[in-house]
């Protein structure tokens, strides 16, 4: 019968965790050397110079420009004012620059302009004729007061024949009347005046009696 793979298989041994261990003497000699380093360390850091671990200046890679050194500030109070600053001393021999004022030259003289002549009016060669009167009514309440009188109406009469303005020259001394007498005229046609050969406007009187 032939050998079995396991029969064939050295014996699995167990792994020993102690063989690997430091000696217990050799674990005191690690731990005594360590305590002494930390003690040298601790008695060189209190007593010592301590400039072993600071980094020495740099040295320069180029050469760095140099600078003329800026002039000291003025003192002042806070806010420095320009007026503080002491202006420079002219010279004798300069001559300083003046402000000459000089007047605005007077403008020229307007001569004045004559007004423009105005046209003349046309001079009338005879007056307005009336061509057509109707007679005025007799106001009821001077009848029955008895009133009677003459009325002097003046009226301005168009270059048409009619009457554009008429009113009383010299009352007859009663409204009555005299408001007769100027609606007689106001419906009162007239022949114009003439001025040049043409009709122009003009103004008459007319007398307006009332008797009873």
């Amino acid at each position: 019968m032939p050998n079995s793979p396991a029969a064939s298989q050295p014996p699995h041994r167990p792994f020993d965790i102690a063989a690997w261990l430091p000696s217990r003497r050799a674990l005191l000699w690690a731990i005594g050397a360590f305590v002494l380093g930390l003690v040298l360390f601790l008695l060189v850091w209190r007593g010592g110079d301590n400039d072993f671990y600071r980094a020495g200046p740099a040295a320069p890679t180029a050469a760095s420009p140099q600078y003329a050194p800026l002039p000291a500030p003025i003192a002042g109070s806070g806010s420095e004012d320009v007026s503080d600053v002491p202006a420079s001393e002219p010279h004798a021999g300069d001559e300083q620059p003046r402000l000459v004022e000089t007047a605005p030259p007077a403008p020229p003289p307007v001569a004045p302009t004559a007004p423009a002549p105005r046209p003349a009016a046309p001079v009338a060669t005879s007056q307005p004729q009336p061509v057509s009167t109707p007679a005025p009514k007799y106001p009821s309440q001077s009848l029955r007061r008895g009133e009677q009188g003459t009325v002097m109406v003046s009226a301005e009469i168009g270059a048409d024949g009619v009457p554009t303005s008429v009113d009383v020259a010299r009352s007859s001394g009663s409204r009555y009347l005299d408001r007769a007498a100027v609606d007689a005229v106001r419906r009162w046609r007239f022949r114009p005046a003439m001025a040049d050969g043409r009709p122009t406007s003009g103004r008459v009187q007319v007398p307006i009696s009332f008797q009873n």
